[in-house]
């Protein structure tokens, strides 16, 4: 028995890895999309680079509501297929895509049609408007490829089909590096557009990868949605998709909007405060990514084990991932921390800027192990079907701990950025200590979707 126990882990750890190497390169590549227009800018100048930061914060959050729908996805196709009931796959992916269009093509036009607005109530500075309001307008009017993307690239990782979407974000990060770099300084007899030139490639690119990501859906995973599988429409699974996506994309949400509150507190700070952060959070997120890649392949296989109705299997996969993601998170984070000078010396040759960055760089050695547990905690409850929890957690310690107190130690108290990023360090560890606690009680084991 125990030798079948182990052959089985063998087997799960194989399809985790599998799955993480092409996730790790996808998100890698996503955030170097973004990262990019950051880098690129930061050669033309800081306070575009303010701006863009501030809008990001805001389309961001906008791309959540996508994950309503998204999030669903992952969690039914995964433990639907790990039960081995591929017509509900299908219904399930048919109607994320429909559902995502229309609200896709709604958050497109509130983005561009309410950029100045919007960014009027982030209190944005008159110098920083130019900058941000053609951005957003850009970015924001083609939003819905972003929304269609996402769903098809969920549909295939749950199908074990990761590296699909990670060639497709090769291909798009090629194109937008070449783009940004013809329409930011004006090279190749293009304009010199600057925080517009890269929304255009940002946008453009996006777009190819959603056209290519359509090609490889129908010829690799789901050849054609039949009609009889809609007729009458599924609305069990639409009502399953809002069951797990609402409160997990809520929980998203609620993350997102607090960090818009706090980048409006920042931003009364000053515009070095704001680039500072704008920065720190470009960069950052290259610690966590391998993280992201360990849930998100985690979360995936979790889903099939508990299709498969393998709960023990589920859980110590779970303690597996999660005591990786703290040890190569903590490890790199020290690595960042060490080179902050190397780091800011090459994005800014302002000094105010240099000097915060640096010690944020610090402080966050100490966020990244509460951030790795909370990553791969909400991943895995959302997988076996536990996707309240989350939520309610997330909502209570976000708002109290980390708005409140980046208020409180940051302007009240007068320790400024740092002083947010302190509260930052709190809100993720004590996140981290809940979920850990949840973890273990195995309260999520009953909560699946397949009876």
């Amino acid at each position: 028995m125990e030798q079948i126990i182990q052959q089985h882990s063998v087997r799960v750890r194989s399809e985790l890895r599998k799955l993480v190497v092409p996730i790790f390169i996808e998100t890698l590549l996503i955030m170097m999309l973004g990262a990019m227009d950051t880098i690129m800018l930061s050669q033309y100048s800081d306070e575009s680079v303010a701006a863009v930061g501030v809008v990001n914060q805001i389309v961001m959050f906008a791309f959540l509501v996508f994950e309503v729908i998204n999030i669903g996805t992952s969690v039914l196709c995964s433990q639907y297929l790990g039960a081995g009931l591929r017509n509900k796959m299908v219904q399930v992916v048919g109607v994320s895509l429909l559902l995502n269009l229309a609200v896709g093509l709604v958050i497109s036009a509130i983005l561009y049609f309410g950029a100045p607005t919007l960014l009027g109530w982030m209190g944005l500075r008159p110098e920083l408007l130019k900058y941000g309001v053609g951005y957003m307008e850009i970015v924001g009017a083609f939003a819905f490829f972003q929304a269609l993307s996402l769903t098809v690239s969920a549909s295939l990782r749950s199908a074990n089909k990761a590296v699909y979407p990670m060639l497709v974000t090769v291909l798009v990060n090629v194109m937008n590096i070449i783009g940004n770099y013809m329409l930011i300084f004006g090279k190749f007899g293009m304009p010199e557009l600057g925080a517009e030139g890269a929304a255009i490639s940002t946008a453009f690119s996006r777009g190819v990868s959603m056209v290519v990501l359509f090609v490889i859906l129908f010829r690799k995973h789901i050849p054609r949605f039949p009609r009889a599988y809609f007729r009458p429409f599924p609305w069990v699974e639409l009502k399953n998709l809002l069951k797990v996506g609402l409160p997990s994309a809520g929980e998203n949400m609620s993350y997102s909007f607090s960090q818009v509150v706090i980048t409006y507190f920042i931003n009364i700070l000053g515009n070095d405060a704001l680039a500072t952060r704008t920065y720190t959070v470009n960069t950052t997120m290259f610690v966590y990514l391998f993280a992201i890649a360990m849930a998100q392949g985690g979360a995936i296989c979790i889903g099939h084990l508990v299709g498969r109705k393998k709960i023990h299997a589920a859980y110590l996969l779970g303690k597996y991932v999660m005591r990786l993601s703290i040890l190569v998170s903590l490890a790199l984070s020290c690595v960042w921390a060490i080179s902050g000078h190397a780091i800011f010396d090459w994005l800014t040759d302002n000094e105010e800027i240099i000097r915060l960055g640096v010690t944020v760089l610090v402080v966050d050695v100490i966020v990244e192990i509460g951030r790795a547990v909370n990553i791969y905690a909400t991943n895995a409850l959302r997988s076996a079907g536990d996707v309240n929890y989350p939520f309610y957690v997330g909502l209570v310690v976000q708002w109290t701990v980390s708005v409140g107190l980046s208020y409180f130690f940051g302007i009240c108290l007068g320790w400024g950025l740092v002083g947010m990023w302190c509260a930052f360090l709190l809100d993720e560890n004590i996140r981290a200590f809940i979920f850990v606690k949840r973890w273990n009680s195995l309260k999520w084991a009953k909560k699946g979707f397949v009876k």
